[in-house]
């Protein structure tokens, strides 16, 4: 018979709670008639945690490398069902309570998670920092960043498809596996429900393997990393703008407000805020080339969009046309010194008319730069 439901645990040392976990997911496929197995994933466990399994005839996955997502991964791939349930083996979830996730990947939902906010959590289960900074805020960044319509970025507990999993492509190997399953799942348009779901305190006598702060930060910097919009052009586009603007007014004359005046000295924090604000908006543009080509972010239509705006001959014309601007305004300057025979200049004068000319020519040199980059990334998608 074919395999319809594959649980799937990873282990490390859970000889605790492993037996109770097993029994509770062989009972849900045993008292509900689904053609199904128990695949533990273990992740070099040294407490007798591979005997136990076997013994309850579970199916053991030895996975060599080290972390959260490396073994969840080797654990799905080894499973033989079309849906896969995912869930700790620390007792923590009630692995004889799955059948809102069946039902959902029955109804054909690509990936299905589970909402312990909704579902509750119970005394205990969940420490403080976590219930109402971390998994709030991680969450709520993940919602924002990626219009996901998600609660619950990182419950443990959640069921997809065969061939969903293997239309994420998902790479990473510790804890931030979690939220790039639901990245993927956004980003290549697969569909995400979910169900509310009760966490219990789990079993165990340790500690468990979960960092606050070093995995915290590891989620934070894989949403990050995942939306170079957010990242590098949002924040790029508005030092860029506020930079012009500003740089703009003051180069014409200072700007006074009551007792306040702005004027060279502004002038060349705004020009700085304009470069910077470039090279935020070339690292998006070059970020977003890398991601997609080494399959780390799927294409999409603005990505087409992106090689048809930008190219090798357009940068180059605007690099020259900024450059031949800086030199315009530089040998503006220069007559203006010669003029005077060499000596001093009127400071304030002088410099509304050199820092441009240095910006333009930076500007110039960047964008060609950028142009002879940004081609050699996309020859591969060429």
């Amino acid at each position: 018979m074919s395999i319809e439901l594959s649980i799937v645990m990873p282990c490390l040392n859970e000889a605790e709670t492993l037996e109770i976990c097993i029994k509770k997911a062989q009972n849900y496929i045993v008292k509900n008639n689904i053609s199904g197995e128990v695949v533990i994933a273990d992740n070099g466990s040294n407490d007798g945690s591979q005997s136990i399994a076997k013994k309850l005839n579970a199916i053991v996955i030895p996975v060599t490398n080290k972390g959260y997502g490396a073994a969840l991964r080797g654990g799905i791939e080894a499973a033989q069902g079309k849906y896969i349930i995912m869930g700790d083996a620390d007792d923590s979830y009630d692995f004889e309570a799955l059948a809102p996730y069946l039902k959902e990947l029955r109804n054909g939902n690509d990936l299905v998670m589970g909402n312990r906010f909704k579902g509750g959590i119970k005394k205990g289960a969940m420490p403080f920092i976590h219930k109402y900074l971390g998994n709030p805020v991680l969450s709520f960044i993940g919602r924002l960043f990626f219009k996901i319509s998600i609660g619950d970025f990182h419950c443990g507990l959640r069921g997809f498809s065969k061939e969903a999993y293997y239309k994420m492509n998902l790479q990473t190997t510790g804890m931030e596996f979690a939220s790039e399953m639901i990245v993927k799942s956004k980003l290549n348009g697969l569909s995400i429900t979910e169900v509310p779901t009760i966490l219990h305190k789990d079993g165990r006598s340790r500690p468990p393997h979960l960092n606050t702060w070093r995995d915290g930060w590891r989620h934070l910097r894989f949403l990050l990393l995942f939306a170079p919009n957010w990242l590098f052009l949002f924040p790029g586009i508005l030092l860029f703008v506020v930079g012009f603007i500003f740089s703009a007014l003051l180069i014409k004359s200072p700007l006074v407000f009551d007792t306040l005046t702005l004027d060279i000295h502004t002038l060349l924090y705004t020009s700085s805020f304009l470069l910077v604000g470039f090279q935020f908006i070339v690292f998006y543009a070059l970020t977003k080339v890398y991601a997609v080509e080494n399959g780390l972010l799927p294409k999409s239509n603005r990505y087409h969009k992106l090689f048809h705006f930008i190219n090798l001959e357009k940068g180059l014309v605007l690099g020259l046309i900024l450059i031949f601007i800086g030199l315009g305004l530089s040998y503006n300057g220069f007559s203006n010194w010669k003029a005077l025979g060499f000596g001093n200049l009127d400071i304030k004068t002088t410099i509304r008319s050199i820092i441009p000319a240095v910006i333009a020519l930076q500007l110039g040199i960047q964008v060609m730069l950028f142009s002879f980059f940004f081609s050699i990334l996309g020859l591969k998608y060429k």
